[in-house]
């Protein structure tokens, strides 16, 4: 299984919320299509075809949870990735 499967896989299954590292979710995001811009603390994703617009912030190291889980909940309304990683 290659790592961007395994991170995928990761983020979705939810039980690494809160020791998600921050740039695991912005590398997934970016290899499944997403654009990224950065306003200062914020990392916002967008993609052609996805209405909801992904902000990402560090928290020491890792992601906010609450932020992993609407990645989560974007993923898998939108089924990206499915044939994309």
């Amino acid at each position: 299984m290659g790592k961007l499967r395994k991170l995928l896989s990761a983020v979705l299954s939810g039980s690494g919320d809160t020791a998600t590292s921050f740039t695991e979710p912005c590398h997934l995001l970016k290899r499944l299509g997403n654009s990224e811009r950065i306003a200062g603390s914020h990392h916002l994703f967008s993609k052609p075809g996805v209405v909801e617009l992904i902000n990402l912030q560090e928290d020491g190291k890792h992601a906010k949870p609450y932020q992993v889980r609407q990645v989560r909940s974007v993923l898998v309304k939108y089924r990206l990735g499915d044939a994309d990683v």
